[in-house]
């Protein structure tokens, strides 16, 4: 019985490897085609990957810093304060979370080679840890969540850089676009879990 399950499974696990395979080559190739290709395109994309996530970190403090009149409405200083700490909070748990807990554990039980490692791609970047999923999308994610519950218009913002960010990384050669979902899903549940526990904690 045992063995008829592995049979039944088996061609199920080869066509779902498959599938995944097929989409990462696709996609990867029609996105790392043009990288090498026009000088300012590679620039942009170097500053996207490597640079955009700081100013993202940097908007994100600007929430408490600066001031958003949604957190910091004179009449209600007080209360609005403390939402605005309060998504930071939530930002930084939850990002801390999706990309050195969940990732790493993740990358510790499966450590999948990146693009350039086994293949011949138009390399801008480089790195040396495992691919699966990437920390850069689990990171950015979780922090773009966790603003959209807060602020609709700024987490917008924040998910489309993310986006780019996360694109430029598939571009520069770094990463297969299902370590790129894959760490999306990982922002995303991470920070509606920090989120939902915060909320339900201070009821």
């Amino acid at each position: 019985m045992d063995a008829s399950l592995f049979n039944l499974i088996n061609p199920v696990k080869d066509f779902l490897i498959f599938s995944v395979n097929f989409f990462d080559n696709f996609i990867f190739n029609g996105v790392n085609q043009f990288a090498l290709t026009w000088f300012w395109l590679d620039v942009l994309a170097i500053f996207l990957a490597e640079y955009l996530g700081y100013i993202l970190l940097f908007s994100l403090l600007l929430f408490l810093a600066v001031g958003f009149r949604k957190y910091f409405n004179p009449v209600k200083f007080a209360p609005q304060l403390f939402n605005g700490v309060k998504m930071i909070v939530e930002a930084i748990i939850s990002a801390i979370l999706a990309r050195f807990v969940i990732v790493e554990l993740i990358r510790w039980i499966w450590q999948r080679p990146r693009p350039f490692v086994e293949n011949n791609v138009n390399l801008l970047l480089t790195h040396n840890a495992s691919a699966f999923p990437s920390g850069h999308a689990a990171f950015f994610f979780a922090v773009s969540t966790i603003v959209y519950f807060y602020n609709k218009k700024a987490g917008v913002f924040f998910f489309i850089s993310s986006f780019l960010i996360c694109l430029a990384r598939v571009f520069t050669g770094i990463h297969w676009p299902a370590d790129i979902l894959a760490g999306i899903a990982v922002g995303i549940l991470s920070a509606w879990l920090v989120h939902k526990t915060i909320k339900k904690c201070l009821k």
